[in-house]
């Protein structure tokens, strides 16, 4: 995978770039691929630099030769139907997959790896999906993105939260305590430390957006920043640094772990009561 996204890409040349990518990396020419998938070597070619448009079964084929999961299924549904903004769709299906290590600040919700279907379904509700239908596949690609922690060797996820996100009403009182009640769950897993961050901090760099941080074994560390109109991914050097020193800096104004997870437990009992 190259380590700049060129958001220009459409998801039928992203398809393309990545399986020359991995076909490389495991030694076959187009003709010996073509041969595993029992295509044509020029179809591989066509489909590598964008010319053609790749069917699921040979996606599936893809993952299967090359034991890569879901990665050319996840790829090809964006073809036909994209999950989000290009490049989102980077990050959530190209770099959380592959990161050993998954660092995150969010100021004003739970983040999407850690929502509940209800939480999500409120979220996107009230922000720019147009019909019910939309809603539902907008949840349905947030829950098959949670794959990444369930899988046997899921990554290292270190979650920064502002406190006021357990009390913010998304949805009312039953979404909000089976939401917490799902962040306690998670809290008490070997690979998670979350962290509650005081409402009335004052390290005012975490207002500025929310962000993610991704370790990755094979390539550089990767950095998400989304504000309310647009978003950014990007392995640049300068960019990550500055998001990382903002990243300690908010953490050294939060809970530990143990009294975050208190924390979370109280204000969980409270939404039960009202």
């Amino acid at each position: 995978m190259t380590n700049d996204f060129d958001p220009r890409l459409t998801p039928i040349e992203r398809f393309g770039r990545e399986l020359a990518r991995v076909r490389r990396e495991a030694g076959l020419s187009q003709a010996r691929l073509g041969a595993h998938l029992g295509v044509s070597s020029s179809l591989v070619g066509h489909i590598e630099i964008g010319n053609r448009t790749p069917q699921s079964g040979f996606a599936a084929l893809c993952d299967e030769v090359f034991k890569t999961g879901d990665l050319f299924a996840r790829l090809c549904r964006n073809i036909t139907a994209p999950s989000g903004p290009l490049w989102f769709i980077r990050w959530s299906d190209e770099i959380e997959p592959r990161a050993r290590v998954l660092r995150s600040w969010d100021p004003l919700l739970v983040p999407g790896l850690l929502q509940t279907e209800s939480y999500a379904r409120h979220v996107f509700r009230g922000g720019l999906a147009a019909s019910e239908q939309e809603v539902e596949e907008l949840v349905n690609v947030r829950m098959r993105r949670q794959t990444v922690l369930q899988r046997e060797n899921p990554p290292a996820l270190w979650v920064l939260l502002d406190e006021w996100v357990l009390r913010r009403p998304v949805g009312g009182p039953e979404v909000m305590y089976e939401q917490l009640d799902h962040l306690v769950a998670i809290a008490g897993r070997h690979n998670v430390k979350l962290q509650l961050v005081p409402h009335d901090s004052p390290c005012t760099s975490g207002l500025l957006s929310a962000f993610a941080l991704a370790e990755l074994s094979d390539a550089p560390t990767t950095v998400s920043v989304e504000s309310a109109g647009a978003g950014e991914v990007s392995a640049a050097h300068d960019l990550v640094n500055t998001v990382w020193n903002r990243y300690d800096r908010i953490r050294t104004e939060a809970f530990r772990p143990g009294q975050s997870l208190e924390m979370i437990k109280k204000a969980r009992s409270q939404w039960k009561m009202a």
